[in-house]
């Protein structure tokens, strides 16, 4: 039989998450390469979801999500951006974010429309794009040279823009990079939106991840977004429960409707139980996605210190889970080698940037590490990091 994959999808194989999670189990690592925390949400959360199985939510809910979680969702919109959503026909429940993209795109891409977005990407994107028989435009982020942090360039995402472009997406805050893009930036974004009539699918599942004081700014709170942006989040993130897989798109009810047309005959439906948890979490749990932050904070800073001390040198990270480091410091160009053989060699497994850049030489000399983990295990993961330093030294 020839080959049955389609062949738009022949380039894709195992994720390099996968790949380095084996590694890391094979020489038994520690894992600071794939982006989940090794400790639960709160407890009122998981008590919750083991109530409502308990007392017999477990047969489908409404395909658009049980009201009460659309209903939370449109609330903490409003209270924390000012966006007032109905949560009738703006709020849609989905498996996760990466279910709520896979509705969106293949929602609104017809076969050879172009998308953008930005360079390092979160691998599904370009999967995603594929699917829906879309072309993929890249626009990169690179480091400035004042901040060191990564940013993008004005002209460049301007000259990405063609005829077939249809949508751009948005990931703030940015994963792989940390970035939080600021006022400057979302407003170059919107005027490329709206002087192109594009559509922005915003990612913004890391939207209370910011750090040092940093907002996040959901770019359809812009002039001239809010009718032409679909925003996406989900409570892995933000309530530490990644596995739960409970996501929700947001936006105008035309780009709302369409995402729901599609995910009806993809998943249809996200576990009932959870959603009622999620709900009442978002009501009364706050204040423990405040410590979560803060605490994420500190670990970004025990993580990033001692990556130093160990030879690389540390981006910038404004938010998210994760620190890029640069690899050159320690007499390496090649991010995949490094990664591959730092299992085996340091006792710790990292994701190598390439995997998340179509220009692949752009990242080459990068490596992600998550520390969203607990502090023994960072710290457990910096003394074999320094070990092996010195040891090649």
């Amino acid at each position: 039989m020839d080959e049955p994959l389609i062949e738009r999808m022949r380039s894709y194989g195992e994720t390099i998450f996968a790949e380095m999670t084996r590694l890391a189990t094979e020489t038994e690592s520690v894992n600071l390469g794939q982006g989940f925390p090794d400790t639960d949400g709160p407890r009122s959360l998981l008590e919750g979801a083991n109530r409502y199985v308990l007392e017999g939510v477990n047969q489908y809910p409404p395909g658009p999500g049980r009201p009460e979680l659309r209903e939370a969702v449109a609330r903490y919109r409003k209270r924390h951006h000012g966006i007032e959503l109905d949560p009738e026909t703006q709020v849609y429940v989905t498996v996760g974010a990466t279910g709520a993209l896979a509705a969106s795109l293949l929602s609104l891409v017809e076969r050879g429309d172009e998308v953008l977005v930005f360079e390092p990407m979160y691998d599904s994107y370009a999967a995603l794009i594929s699917l829906a028989g879309g072309v993929r435009r890249t626009v990169p982020l690179r480091r400035d040279e004042a901040t060191g942090r990564f940013t993008l360039d004005p002209g460049e995402l301007r000259s990405a823009v063609g005829p077939r472009t249809r949508v751009m997406i948005v990931n703030t805050p940015h994963n792989p990079t940390g970035a939080v893009f600021d006022a400057d930036e979302l407003e170059e974004i919107a005027k490329v939106c709206r002087e192109n009539d594009l559509i922005a699918v915003t990612d913004e599942v890391y939207e209370f991840l910011t750090f040092d004081g940093l907002p996040h700014v959901p770019l359809a709170t812009l002039p001239g977004m809010a009718e032409r942006t679909l925003s996406i989040s989900s409570v892995g993130k933000t309530l530490a429960v990644t596995g739960w897989k409970t996501g929700w798109v947001m936006g105008p009810e035309p780009l709302v409707r369409a995402a729901r047309t599609v995910n009806q005959f993809l998943t249809f439906s996200a576990n009932g139980a959870y959603q009622l948890a999620i709900a009442d979490a978002l009501e009364t749990e706050e204040n423990w996605i405040l410590d979560q932050r803060d605490a994420l904070q500190r670990k970004r800073d025990r993580l990033a210190e001692g990556l130093v001390e160990a030879g690389f040198d540390v981006r910038p990270c404004e938010g998210t889970y994760f620190l890029m480091a640069d690899i050159r410091p320690l007499g390496f160009s090649d991010c995949e080698e490094l990664a591959r053989a730092l299992p085996s060699e340091a006792g710790v497994a990292a994701v190598p940037a390439s995997a998340f850049y179509d220009h692949e030489e752009e990242g080459a000399h990068l490596l992600r590490f998550a520390f969203c983990k607990r502090d023994e295990v960072l710290d457990e993961a910096l003394v074999r990091l320094r070990r092996w330093h010195v040891g090649r030294s």
